[in-house]
């Protein structure tokens, strides 16, 4: 099968939460017609963004459908949902029900208690799955600082290559940009290589990455598509300041606690996904307002997505 190579911005979307824990699936159409008016390619769903590993296999199922349902017949929004990574029965369960529902792509990740040891293993896991669903794009997700595998992905891609014809490329999220270029010139650019590091979209467009997998393209989508065009356009001094205010964004993850401030975010933009389940810890109550002032310190509302109130398919 000839696989595309997906350009643009790919959101990694919030899973939404009541209060109480449990799924809020009703927001999800709300949420993708945001992404839509917000000039979004796709979502990869059931992530780390998407607190996949903190679901049942029957949640990230219900969340799958969620998102088949509400992109029905938009070829144009590519859904690929993460099937996990310590169970391959779970994930080829999980592959197969996407398929059903017609998501367009599945994605994996290395095991992360016991570890593939070599390419070849982590091969071995890629293709059970795989070979589920034969006619489905296959990515891998490499993000060795959550999985603990730190096998270079072009040593992945040596051992898949002519082996799992379904093999699209992988969702890289890592810093090792010599890896990245090498995956990415390897037979000719054969294979899809989505950069999954925000903070720095930039230095992997020079390389010529033409897509990218982020958590902030949820909430600040406006501002990566501004620098894409600034790149494409050769005004590099523009899409620098860009690039620069997407860390200063980012910074404030950390200031207030990592991941979960995302959900923070989403609320500014009308979108209340409510809170990260355990063991990830939550901004408290008393802190939003503090957080407030600091996106307005950095000018969040200048390149912020749409809210969801003014979005429209």
């Amino acid at each position: 099968m000839t696989m595309e190579h997906l350009h643009g911005l790919i959101a990694a979307p919030f899973t939404p939460m009541q209060p109480d824990g449990t799924l809020n699936l009703s927001i999800i159409p709300k949420y993708y017609s945001m992404l839509k008016a917000n000039n979004v390619k796709g979502g990869f769903i059931c992530g780390s963004t998407g607190e996949g590993v903190s679901m049942s296999v029957k949640e990230k199922m219900q969340t799958a459908e969620a998102w088949a349902k509400a992109t029905a017949g938009d070829k144009d929004f590519k859904v690929i949902t993460l099937t996990g990574g310590t169970s391959i029965t779970d994930c080829i369960e999980l592959a197969k029900h996407a398929r059903s529902f017609g998501l367009y792509a599945i994605a994996f990740t290395a095991p992360f208690y016991f570890k593939p040891a070599s390419a070849k293993m982590l091969a071995q896991c890629c293709k059970a799955i795989a070979d589920a669903v034969p006619d489905m794009p296959f990515y891998y997700y490499h993000i060795p600082v959550l999985n603990g595998t730190n096998i270079p992905m072009f040593e992945l891609l040596n051992a898949v290559d002519g082996h799992i014809p379904n093999f699209a490329g992988v969702k890289y999220t890592h810093e090792d940009f010599m890896d990245f270029l090498s995956c990415m010139n390897f037979k000719n650019g054969k294979y899809d290589m989505l950069w999954g590091r925000d903070e720095n979209l930039l230095s992997a467009l020079i390389l010529g990455t033409k897509g990218g997998v982020g958590s902030t393209f949820n909430y600040a989508a406006p501002l990566y598509n501004d620098m894409i065009s600034a790149f494409e356009k050769g005004d590099f001094e523009t899409a620098g300041k860009k690039q620069q205010q997407s860390i200063d964004m980012i910074r404030l993850l950390g200031k207030y606690g990592g991941i979960a401030t995302g959900k923070a975010y989403m609320k500014l933009i009308g979108i209340d996904c409510g809170e990260f389940r355990l063991p990830v810890s939550n901004m408290p109550p008393a802190q939003f307002e503090e957080f407030k002032k600091d996106t307005e310190q950095i000018g969040f509302s200048s390149f912020c997505s749409r809210k969801a109130s003014a979005a429209k398919v």
